[in-house]
């Protein structure tokens, strides 16, 4: 596909704008290692809002949605589950305010206000390993993601085979864009990644919404309705999927088995169950981490992770849905023309090539652009942060001044954006590394770190050995156990993680009761700290336990209600079904006044 010279013109406009940003906010960014990597906690909720929902709109992870979208019709709003995207929920109703009353700089600064001696130092460096692990995952991620989408739009051929060396065309274009994006994130620090997201989410807003607006204009329920499945358009699902591409796209029914997803109610189940548990465990050392600790108050934390479902969802399932759309009424030719060997993947950038106009194809492309830039940005940004602040700075160079560290956050963000496009060289599609990271990764990542906030006697050595477990098993599972869907190695994964959480926590003593003490009175989380609990009341008769367990888990139950109505609204709109918009609406409203009332009236810091 050729692109016009209006919408280039357009594209180079934006990288040159995102460039200029970065080196304009470099001075205030390398103030400090808190204002570079933290942005200095100046940032309103809102701001951090926007850009947080500006991390997570990235192409990699649209290109997967309108697999799902496609696919599995309306059930699909259900298959981010697997991340779990209801992960904000937990954050928005009470972890983002826990983990922010901590004031750390990073998920493993924040270890050492829980546990104590040596037992901390190792759960220090272990969070540090599993952060590079998840950081040089997504960046793989964006990796085949931005050089397939890239490949697919512009113009020029920059496949390279020379001399016995040869690199591929979408790998070479990722490797230019994800360069530009560096330079802009190691000169700009937390604030230069905030600010172009900002301005970046704008341009995707326009962008998603123009396209939904298309898919309107363009294809009628009467045409949908002729080329889509019997219950393509309904949410509800019983035992099975009940969802047959027979005679319109024979092939989706193998990828459909391929998956694992026909028994839709035994799968939705186990999506439940693994999200939940991920959500408890609170956020993963990344970007969204990075967000809550740069917030300015615990209160703030809360209300910035309830405004990325407000900003994100409606906007990006515009997008979605209408991409969705527009390649189910045009694009099934091709798609069946591919037979056993269909590719997914190209759908987004066959509609967008084929049904948009000069000039907002540009915009388009900008925004899209710009959703991978911020991820990409966002990713970078949060690896160096555990790399110089808590390996160099407190086992190197302690007392090197502000520029040291500064200039080592550079060569970090260099040395990670280097490895990450190494591992994506050998990344076979989207969707492996897709359901590796929330699938296998996230299994080792989730047992520890629920025990953590909830269980007084878990240990410094447990959640070391916890931690070390669950990375290894997350390594080794998925290529030992042969199980469709991947999701279905997860309780394999836990209990190898639980079992060493376990086993090291009572093979060893308790931590310190003092700090034990301190971050029960700091942080005030529920769950099993009664012996604790005692000791806090015995000194301060005055001090409030936390007693809001039901509550907040009441506010968690509808907040999911509450998030999944905001996903189905826009694909209900770009799809034209008026009941399901009057049915959806309703839902939202209801489910925003009980949150206004049991959450958001009774935030405190």
């Amino acid at each position: 596909m050729q692109l016009h010279w209006i919408d280039i013109a357009i594209i180079l406009a934006y990288i040159g704008t995102t460039l200029f940003i970065g080196f304009w906010v470099s001075k205030r960014a390398t103030k400090d290692l808190k204002s570079y990597f933290l942005g200095g906690n100046t940032l309103p909720w809102y701001v951090l809002g926007v850009s947080d929902a500006s991390g997570m709109f990235d192409v990699t992870g649209t290109m997967w949605l309108v697999y799902v979208t496609f696919v599995y019709g309306l059930k699909g709003v259900f298959i981010p589950w697997l991340w779990p995207v209801f992960n904000q929920v937990f954050l928005m109703v009470f972890l983002s305010t826990w983990l922010r009353r901590s004031n750390a700089m990073t998920g493993a600064e924040w270890l050492k206000t829980r546990f104590s001696g040596t037992g901390a130092t190792l759960s220090h460096i272990i969070i540090v390993v599993f952060a590079m692990v998840s950081v040089i995952g997504f960046l793989a991620y964006d990796f085949k993601g931005i050089g397939k989408f890239a490949a697919t739009f512009l113009p020029w051929d920059m496949s390279i085979d020379a001399g016995g060396f040869a690199m591929k065309n979408e790998d070479v274009y990722a490797i230019i864009l994800m360069s530009i994006t560096t330079i802009y994130v190691i000169k700009g620090g937390m604030f230069s990644v905030v600010l172009t997201e900002v301005a970046q989410f704008a341009v995707m807003v326009i962008a998603s919404m123009a396209v939904g607006i298309v898919a309107m204009m363009q294809v009628s329920p009467e045409t949908l309705n002729a080329v889509l499945p019997t219950g393509w358009k309904n949410i509800f699902f019983g035992w099975n999927l009940d969802l047959d591409w027979s005679g319109i796209l024979d092939s989706v029914n193998a990828k459909i088995a391929a998956d694992g997803y026909s028994l839709f109610g035994i799968f939705f189940g186990m999506m439940l169950f693994k999200g939940t548990l991920v959500s408890m465990a609170g956020p993963a050392p990344n970007y969204d981490m990075q967000r809550i600790l740069s917030t300015r108050s615990p209160k703030e934390a809360a209300k910035m992770n309830g405004f990325v479902s407000i900003v994100l969802f409606f906007p990006r399932y515009m997008l979605v849905a209408g991409l969705t759309v527009l390649a189910a009424a045009h694009f099934m030719p091709q798609l069946q023309a591919m037979g056993v060997n269909i590719d997914f993947e190209l759908i987004l950038p066959y509609a967008l090539g084929n049904f948009v106009p000069i000039g907002l194809l540009g915009i388009l492309m900008a925004g899209l652009l710009a959703a991978f830039m911020s991820t990409f940005a966002a990713t970078v940004n949060a690896a160096p942060a555990y790399l110089v602040n808590d390996i160099y700075k407190r086992f190197v160079n302690p007392n090197a001044d502000s520029k040291t560290y500064i200039r080592m956050s550079y060569l970090c963000s260099f040395a990670v954006v280097v490895v990450g496009v190494t591992f994506g060289f050998f990344v076979e599609s989207i969707n492996s590394v897709t359901q590796w990271i929330v699938n296998a990764l996230w299994g080792g990542y989730t047992a520890a770190n629920i025990l953590k906030w909830y269980w007084w006697r878990f240990n410094g050595y447990g959640y070391f050995w916890g931690m070390l477990t669950g990375i290894a098993a997350s390594l080794i599972t998925p290529l030992v156990v042969d199980i469709t869907p991947n999701l279905y190695q997860f309780p394999i994964i836990l209990v190898v993680s639980l079992a060493g959480c376990f086993i090291a926590t009572y093979a060893t003593n308790p931590d310190d009761m003092e700090v034990l003490k301190k971050f029960y009175k700091t942080v005030r989380p529920w769950g099993f700290w009664k012996p604790v609990q005692e000791l806090v009341m015995a000194e301060d008769p005055n001090f409030k336990t936390n007693k809001n367990f039901k509550r907040d888990m009441f506010n968690v139950a509808v907040g999911i209600v509450w998030q999944t109505s905001l996903v189905a609204l826009p694909i209900f709109l770009v799809i034209q079904e008026t009941t399901y918009i009057i049915y959806d609406l309703v839902v939202v409203v209801i489910a925003s006044l009980i949150m206004k009332r049991s959450w958001y009236d009774r935030l405190e810091d």
